[in-house]
């Protein structure tokens, strides 16, 4: 579907209608594999101006020129090239991504100015994701995995595995839950039955999935005898030394040494 600028339809003397310059793209959303050709296309109609000028920027934070005064200029030179005012770039990659502006002037038409804009994404298969899996863990606790990949584009959807197999996002009475597009598996409370080899997978359908390389995830009983005794033994030596204190105190052990 063409999306057009055109501009006010003016008269001439005679009342006859006059057609200003008029910019089109045939494509106003390109999408390109990385490291792949990218079109952008602009085609124009004029009024009376045979060679009008043909600008194309680049729309950033800042406006920098991509051809200008009948040449590429900056990093577009030697690796694009125009036919008419449409522009073939060669190799693209994430510095080319963004919107670009096509102006035509025509000094001898009526209205002088046209412009289209044309938004170029370039996709970008899964990297190898970045995995965080606990070596272990203890009955009961919050444990959290986490699968990132920062490349992809568009945003990658993440898989777990465990022992090679994939864990279902909707699962009755499962012991987690799994958010696919942030990665991150959770255990609420975690138990012996979850322990086992983990993996994360990142697919985007740009290129094939890629996966980061399994952990084992030990889970272990929280030895609660051993607590409790820990716990008691920690209460009966600040017992005792609140009791020796008190009892120097008692017998003036500290003034006796200080005096």
């Amino acid at each position: 579907k063409k999306v057009q600028v055109f501009f006010t339809v003016l008269f001439s003397v005679s009342g006859a209608a006059v057609v200003p310059v008029t910019v089109t793209s045939r494509s106003p959303g390109v999408e390109v594999h990385e490291f792949s050709d990218a079109e952008l296309s602009c085609e124009f109609r004029t009024e009376n101006d045979n060679n009008p000028r043909i600008e194309w920027k680049k729309i950033d934070k800042d406006v920098s020129f991509v051809y200008y005064d009948g040449r590429f200029v900056g990093p577009f030179h030697g690796r694009a090239e125009i036919k008419g005012a449409t522009v073939r770039l060669h190799r693209v990659t994430q510095t080319d991504a963004g919107k670009y502006r096509c102006e035509v002037s025509a000094p001898q038409d009526t209205v002088t100015l046209g412009e289209t804009n044309v938004t170029l994404t370039v996709l970008v298969p899964p990297h190898t994701p970045s995995c965080d899996v606990p070596s272990s863990a203890l009955t009961g606790s919050l444990v959290q995995l986490r699968c990132r990949d920062r490349h992809s584009i568009p945003a990658a959807v993440y898989t777990w595995f465990k022992d090679n197999r994939a864990l279902p996002i909707q699962q009755p009475n499962a012991t987690y839950t799994i958010d696919e597009k942030t990665g991150v598996l959770t255990f609420q409370k975690v138990s012996r039955a979850d322990a086992g080899q983990y993996h994360c997978e990142a697919r985007n359908g740009v290129g094939p999935g890629k996966s980061c390389p399994w952990t084992h995830m030990q889970i272990d009983d929280l030895n609660e005898a051993a607590l409790i005794s820990g716990v008691l033994l920690l209460a009966l030596l600040l017992f005792l030394c609140a009791f020796g204190g008190f009892y120097a105190h008692r017998h003036g052990l500290f003034s006796r040494e200080f005096s």
